[in-house]
């Protein structure tokens, strides 16, 4: 029998377009005679639209953007096993292409733990802690994992006295540093700084996205990304490395410049590695992670590597770094999809294993 699979795409969130651009990709790959696919598109606005059944291939982004005329409650979604012939279709699974708040931080996941839906990636608690940088942060250094330094700051403590601000990032980090929205991805919104004026330019752009930022010590290092899928035993690719031709890897070079070099597989030593996958598996753990993620690292020309931190809904276009890392890991990219279907179905049946009365 043919999986029943509902893509959850677009999104309240500054990464609604990335999301589109995963959705096209995932459509094109899924085989038609192994799944039927159901569109559920998620307007700017937060309206959940389903669309009917696709029947073929989809080859524009334009097509994916559904009308908001046919709203649907999401409490309404149910998983085959919950309805008759009389209620409608139901999902076998739901894969949420969701990228940033409003999708990748554990809110569209409260909802499909509320209707007991199987959903691909990360539950309510991974996917809320690892999308804000600050407490994941926090969770890596209580897991003893090794870190650039770091501090933080919500906009009301910046607007009561924004020199005082500055003068603590100056003292506990120094320059360069790195100003980012704590809960955004793609490298939206994030700031290179080496004097006070760029510093305070970067925190009236960064408080456009997130009403906390989080400010990190600059240091010369390679970037080496690792992916991590599985659930209660997850396992990591091959590393890759991230050359920008800029000072960083910002959302141009990701998404429109194609300014950037990925190298998979890194030019690391075997011992660099191994460290780097048992910090990628620990990371994976600590927040409790299912499914996937990809872990991000700085490595230093003295070998010395910090964890810089995990996406858990990476870019998943067939030329994003995850699945170039699998492919490279002998996973091609339509069975990298079919994988992590299985992975929520195996965690949906183990989470029905637990009790809710006595």
């Amino acid at each position: 029998m043919k999986t029943k699979l509902g893509l959850l795409y677009g999104g309240k969130s500054a990464e609604h377009d990335v999301s589109l651009q995963t959705a096209l990709a995932v459509i094109k790959a899924l085989d038609l005679e192994k799944f039927d696919i159901y569109p559920i598109y998620i307007t700017k606005e937060g309206v959940w639209v389903k669309g009917p059944q696709l029947t073929g291939p989809v080859e524009s982004v334009k097509s994916l953007i559904l009308s908001a005329e046919d709203a649907m409650s999401p409490l309404a979604i149910r998983s085959t096993g919950q309805v008759s012939k009389e209620d409608g279709e139901g999902f076998d699974c739901l894969f949420p292409l969701l990228h940033g708040p409003n999708g990748e931080d554990g809110t569209v996941q409260g909802v499909l733990e509320l209707v007991n839906v199987p959903y691909v990636g990360n539950g309510v608690l991974a996917s809320s802690a690892g999308m804000d940088k600050v407490i994941m942060k926090n969770i890596f250094a209580q897991a003893g994992l090794p870190q650039v330094k770091y501090t933080w700051l919500i906009r009301s403590e910046w607007e009561t006295d924004k020199d005082r601000a500055y003068d603590k990032i100056e003292a506990e980090l120094g320059y360069p540093c790195f100003v980012k929205p704590a809960n955004l991805g793609s490298s939206v919104g994030i700031s290179k700084c080496v004097n006070r004026a760029e510093l305070a330019a970067a925190f009236v752009e960064a408080f456009l996205f997130d009403r906390k930022i989080i400010v990190e010590e600059g240091i010369v290092a390679r970037e080496i990304e690792i992916g991590v899928l599985g659930n209660d035993h997850p396992k990591c690719s091959v590393a890759g490395e991230i050359i920008a031709k800029k000072d960083f890897y910002d959302y141009k070079a990701k998404y429109e410049d194609g300014d950037t070099a990925m190298v998979i597989p890194a030019e690391i030593s075997e011992t660099d590695y191994q460290s780097l996958s048992e910090m990628a598996i620990t990371s994976f753990k600590s927040l409790d992670c299912s499914g996937l993620v990809r872990a991000d690292f700085f490595l230093t020309k003295e070998g010395k590597a910090y964890i810089n931190e995990v996406n858990t809904m990476p870019g998943f276009t067939p030329f994003s770094m995850f699945p170039l890392l699998w492919k490279h890991t002998g996973v091609e990219y339509p069975q990298l999809i079919e994988t992590l279907v299985n992975l929520a179905q195996e965690r949906y049946e183990e989470k029905q294993k637990i009790k809710y009365s006595f």
